[in-house]
Order: C-alpha cells, then structure tokens, then sequence
C-alpha cells in the first residue's frame, strides 16, 4: 500500500483562483477587500512570510495595506496603529505577524484587533465562537488542515480523529472543526500516556507538535489520513557542511507506506495557510458589507 499525497499546492491555488474570481466581482460593485498586515522587528522568515502574504493578497485583486515597524516598537504605539486599522473602512482584515519583540504583549494586541478584522482568529471571541459552533473566522492553519482532509473524504462524521498538539494556533482549533464535523476528536500532547497507541487509534491523524519526524510509520493505522502540520529544519549533512532540509512531524517514508493519504512536508499544509487567510479576508468583507459569502468549493481529481 501506498498513501495518496494530498497536494496543498494545488488545493491552494484552485481556493485562489477562486477567490479571484470572486474579488472580481465585488470589485465590480466598488468593494475591493482589503488586508492590512504588520510586522515588528526584522526576523527574517517573517519578513519572508510577510512578502509572500502581500505578493499574493494582490494577485488575488485585493488591496494589501504593509506596514513594517522596527523591533524598538513599544506595545502603546502598536496598539495605537491597531486602533487606526480597525477604524479604517477600506481595512477588512487585520494580521499582527508573530512572534512579537519582548516589550509587548502579544494577547494583548491580539485583544485589540477588531473580532470582524480579525483573519488570523485568534481573538477570544472568534476562538469562542468555534467552541460553541457559531459561524466566525477561524485560524487559518486548521481551516486549511480540514479543507484538505475533505479534498480526500467529504463526510467525517463517526470517524476517531488525533489531533496531536494543543496549541491555541492549531490544536485546539483543529479540535474544534472535527468536532464540527461529527468526528470523535482526542487532543494528544507530551503528557498523554502510550501516545502510540493513542495515535493508532486515528483515522484522522492531524500532527502539530513541532517535533522533526517524531511520528513513526508504527504509530499510524492503516488507510488513515495523514495531515503534517510540522515545518523543522534538520541538518543534511549529504548536501553539504551546514546545510539543512524540511521536514515534518510525521515519518514521511515511514508513514506513506500504511496511511491511504498524506501531506507532504514542503507542499501540503503550508500553501494553505495564506489561501486560507486570503479567504478569510473575503469572508470578513462579505461580512462587513452585507454581502453573501461566495462558494469556494475546490475539487482535486
């Protein structure tokens, strides 16, 4: 046996087009979206990250608002320029890229975001709302791991899901969209007896521990699906001194050989997680406009 990949790439770029389609038609009635994305200080993977965030905000038609702040930042100034995005009317989503420098607090900021602006959902009230199963924006991470857990089974209902890790960014949110989904959820972390065995269980295996490879092919049922939410470097010593190469949380090899479908790690759940932000962002200008929220349904063969 061996597992089917679950392309994010290509998933992502059929959201993407699809969002195109539909920023093209509310730009049509003047409602172009807008996303206003920060960063404070100069780590350069967020700044990447934010590039790449920008570059693809305005490939999709939407107006992308950067504003880059040096790492001396105090929280009062932050938050000051947070209050002028949530009152400005051609913002419709609002994300404060973390980590944060020291000095400030990063709940606090998140706090302070508008909960309608707010496309990372990460504010209490939006992560509340997922809780209780009322519609609001979700973490992107974990939306993006359940779009592409459906591009292999529409209906979860009844099915036993892991979810390995129980951070606020993804674990728990991931929880509470499978739970959504009428799957039996468990939350696995490192203080969870006979994790093995727990995994084996999963004919959902989503892992986010941050932890290279730490998944092994043993641990995982056969023909369940596999999401890889890990992004780690390790050295690769075969490619030269220094070098390092990405991996995952899960076996990759390992676990191909027994699950019936994986992500690949670079590949699957990264691309996902700015489509799944640019959705985000749509929804919230629907939201904000009274406008109906347009279907975005994508399809892999």
């Amino acid at each position: 046996m061996s597992a089917s990949i679950i392309d994010g790439k290509a998933y992502a770029a059929g959201l993407r087009a699809r969002i195109t389609d539909a920023v093209g038609d509310m730009a049509q009635q003047g409602a172009t979206p807008g996303l206003a994305v920060v960063i404070v200080g100069e780590d350069p993977a967020s700044q990447i990250y934010v590039k790449n965030k920008a570059r693809q905000t305005v490939e999709v038609g939407m107006r992308s608002f950067e504003h880059v702040l040096p790492a001396s930042t105090s929280e009062a100034e932050l938050l000051s320029l947070v209050a002028g995005l949530n009152a400005d009317p051609a913002v419709d989503g609002i994300l404060v890229q973390l980590p944060l420098p020291r000095q400030i607090d990063a709940q606090k900021v998140i706090e302070a975001i508008d909960p309608a602006k707010d496309v990372d959902g990460f504010h209490p009230i939006n992560a509340g709302k997922l809780m209780t199963g009322v519609p609001g924006l979700v973490s992107c991470t974990p939306l993006g791991c359940l779009l592409l857990i459906q591009s292999v089974q529409r209906d979860l209902a009844g099915l036993n899901a892991v979810v390995l890790g129980r951070s606020n960014i993804v674990g728990k949110p991931m929880a509470q969209l499978l739970i959504g989904q009428s799957c039996t959820v468990t939350v696995a972390h490192s203080k969870t007896r006979d994790l093995p065995e727990v995994c084996r269980e999963a004919d959902i295996l989503v892992a986010a521990v941050g932890r290279p490879e730490m998944v092994r092919g043993d641990w995982i049922k056969r023909g369940a699906i596999v999401v890889d939410v890990g992004i780690n470097r390790v050295p690769n010593p075969s490619s030269g001194e220094g070098k390092t190469r990405v991996v995952g949380d899960v076996a990759y090899a390992e676990a191909s050989a027994v699950a019936s479908a994986i992500t690949p790690v670079p590949g699957g759940v990264g691309p996902m997680t700015i489509a799944c932000l640019l959705r985000n962002t749509l929804e919230a200008a629907c939201l904000r406009r009274s406008l109906p929220m347009p279907s975005l349904d994508v399809r892999l063969a």
